[in-house]
């Protein structure tokens, strides 16, 4: 079963939103390619239309428009996605991912191309740095239950027995 964790770009605010789907959600990326446009009424989103602009593999590997199928290539590479440049002209040989999607894609970029009438604040969904905090709040109050001291019964004993105790 695919499972893929969206990144939805909103060029207009600047913002970005996490979705993740599975299951019969992720058969609209069945067979597209990078550039693609995706309506977003599959996803949940009313009004919208995407456009898949990049993605990692599993592995992390990133996926590249120019480069045509499905599984990893090493091509030699000036500049663009998966370079860093060391210098002028130096070229390097990266693995780099294909254009297409399949069930090895772990990551899709989407960029908004025709927004909605409601926004995706009001569609519930959360801006990267919003997740985090959720998810930090989650992990401490799941660590202060962890933590949360509990009532120990401690029999107290009394002088006369504690004297008894060391003479023996």
């Amino acid at each position: 079963m695919a499972e893929f964790k969206l990144n939805i770009n909103d060029p207009k605010t600047g913002k970005s939103y996490s979705k993740t789907v599975e299951g019969t959600e992720t058969d609209v990326f069945k067979g597209k390619k990078l550039k693609d446009k995706i309506p977003g009424d599959s996803l949940g989103l009313k009004g919208y239309e995407l456009e898949i602009s990049g993605g990692s593999d599993r592995q992390g590997f990133p996926m590249r428009w120019d480069i045509s199928g499905t599984g990893r290539k090493k091509p030699l590479l000036v500049e663009g996605v998966g370079v860093r440049n060391k210098g002028s002209g130096i070229k390097q040989r990266k693995s780099i991912r294909g254009n297409a999607i399949d069930l090895n894609i772990k990551q899709i970029n989407l960029k908004i191309i025709k927004a909605g009438t409601t926004s995706l604040k009001e569609l519930g969904f959360l801006t990267k740095t919003e997740s985090e905090e959720a998810k930090k709040e989650e992990a401490l109050k799941e660590a202060a239950a962890k933590e949360a001291p509990k009532e120990e019964v401690k029999e107290e004993s009394t002088p006369e027995e504690k004297n008894e105790s060391k003479e023996e």
